[in-house]
């Protein structure tokens, strides 16, 4: 079934900044009754990337998140404005965060992070024939850049160590394509 099963009845914004807005829906869910839903509204898309040197080397990105009250390993990522094309996000993000530039880049990932309470999309890149620079974090980025195998960054995955959904989803998809040999 692809027909829209839920009917909306009214529309309150209860918060607006300039990266997501937050919505109240009264609505008639599925089985006819009513009911509530709020929604998280991204203003922006988000933006990873996993850099791979010919040696099979990855970088990671460490940053305290706010919102989880912890230390957090993840692939470069960011925002990218709506409306700009995600490859030039990506490769800002990877220059801003690890001061990596690449002259090849794969698209791999064009997903939804969190489809039960947000309209946020994610797009992942692979980067690949890199040249190294300096980083250049925003000023809301306390980074550690980490070179490493990209077998241990599948590892730390794997023990639960990097939990960054779209970390998470696009360095097991970089892996897949390196088995089958897409990449």
């Amino acid at each position: 079934m692809t027909d829209n099963p839920w009917q909306t009845r009214a529309v309150q914004e209860v918060y607006d900044n300039p990266w997501i807005r937050v919505a109240h829906h009264e609505v008639i869910n599925p089985a006819g009754n009513p009911g509530i839903y709020g929604l998280v509204h991204f203003k922006n898309l988000a933006i990873g990337i996993v850099p791979l040197d010919a040696q099979r080397q990855t970088w990671l990105v460490g940053q305290y998140r706010y919102a989880l009250n912890a230390y957090s390993w993840e692939i470069p990522e960011g925002g990218g404005a709506l409306g700009t094309a995600p490859l030039l996000a990506a490769q800002r993000e990877l220059l801003e965060e690890t001061g990596l530039q690449a002259q090849r880049w794969t698209p791999i990932l064009d997903m939804h992070v969190s489809n039960s309470v947000t309209d946020e999309r994610a797009i992942a890149f692979v980067a690949q024939e890199l040249s190294i620079g300096v980083a250049q974090p925003e000023e809301t980025e306390l980074l550690q850049i980490r070179q490493l195998p990209f077998t241990e960054a599948i590892e730390m995955v794997m023990n639960g160590v990097i939990t960054d959904a779209l970390s998470v989803a696009a360095l097991l998809k970089t892996q897949l394509l390196l088995q089958i040999g897409d990449l």
